[in-house]
């Protein structure tokens, strides 16, 4: 049975279906719903809920929770994830699993509390120090959302590196009628052999641990973890296309964003226009062979990438299309969000132009 749900409080419950235990967090606008949800949720369940004294100490509970075996997550949004990116690296570097969500706001700096998608370069390419990534999910919907997160813990349990769930403010503050799984059973969890849960003495002690003195040593671990990524781009690249079988121009976005440039695509469609969409749903792994596949299309004149932010998804899209089409942009920033028409007078405006 569908029930109607604002966005972050839907996502919150899903993770607590998936069989999300320890919670830590930090009270910052527009994701402040989900601690709040969970302060009250993870007690009901069992769990552990704590409001951290900062998002500093926040992601390094997190860290101490994934490394004894707990599903743990954390929220925030931009500035906050900024300050939990050292964390993030050690959780990486360190094999542990966990979830994060990132409601995106605008920024630099503190910005504003409304809606943006300028933090795509730090979920997607590492964000804090060293080489690594995470697996990270774009979701348009608080339907697609609540799908993600349901399973994201498993996801993150198989790979053994932190899932990131990136929206904004738009999908955190809406509500939309959602259907909720059914409560994993926690008890049923593989156990992790690796986890510090007090098993084992002397050799047999477990470590978790992220620091390499021996170079041949760390170099090593950075091998692992790439593996680990090409795994990903193998078998968790997720994507969606809309009319784009005879498309002559392709709007590429992800997120809410690309919910508007669905709608733009049918206005341009009842033109006459041969518009299509290409939906991003994983950002890292980005769908890069699809949309060099793509790229081939004989009738496709140029993509259009469309974003909340200045231009950064837009580079993984030329870095994927190779030169083989003309990619174009068009964004809003500082929270402004363009409307259907706006992108249909951006993408006219191109063709006349070409």
């Amino acid at each position: 049975m569908k029930q109607l749900m604002k966005g972050n409080e839907a996502i919150a419950e899903a993770a607590v279906r998936g069989g999300c235990r320890a919670f830590f967090g930090y009270p910052i606008t527009p994701q402040n719903e989900i601690p709040e949800y969970m302060s009250f949720r993870m007690s009901e369940v069992g769990g552990v809920f704590l409001q951290a004294e900062s998002e500093i100490a926040a992601i390094n509970m997190v860290y101490g929770a994934a490394g004894s075996g707990a599903r743990a997550m954390t929220s925030s949004s931009s500035p906050g994830i900024s300050l939990k990116q050292e964390g993030i690296s050690y959780i990486c570097g360190a094999d542990l699993p966990c979830v994060i969500v990132n409601m995106v706001r605008g920024g630099p700096g503190l910005g504003g509390i409304l809606p943006a998608q300028s933090d795509y370069f730090q979920a997607v390419k590492g964000g804090g120090h060293g080489d690594y990534h995470m697996l990270v999910y774009g979701p348009s919907t608080v339907q697609e959302a609540v799908n993600i997160m349901y399973n994201a813990f498993d996801k993150a349990d198989k790979y053994r590196l932190p899932v990131m769930l990136l929206g904004d403010g738009m999908l955190g503050q809406i509500m939309e009628a959602v259907e909720l799984p059914e409560m994993k059973d926690i008890n049923s969890f593989p156990k992790k052999k690796w986890a510090t849960d007090g098993s084992g003495i002397g050799a047999e002690r477990r470590v978790i641990n992220s620091l390499f003195i021996d170079p041949d040593s760390l170099e090593k671990q950075n091998y692992n973890l790439f593996s680990k990524y090409e795994l990903l781009k193998r078998d968790e690249t997720q994507y969606e296309e809309y009319m784009i079988e005879d498309a002559e121009y392709i709007l590429v976005a992800y997120g809410t964003v690309a919910r508007v440039c669905r709608s733009a695509v049918d206005i341009l469609r009842g033109r006459g226009i041969k518009a299509g969409l290409f939906r991003p749903i994983t950002l890292f792994p980005y769908p890069t062979d699809r949309l060099f596949k793509i790229a081939d299309k004989e009738e496709l004149k140029f993509f259009i990438s469309v974003e909340l932010s200045m231009g950064q998804m837009i580079e993984d899209l030329k870095l994927a299309v190779n030169g083989k089409k003309k990619v174009n942009f068009f964004g809003k920033v500082g929270g402004n969000v363009m409307s259907p028409e706006d992108i249909v007078d951006n993408l006219i405006s191109k063709i006349e132009e070409n």
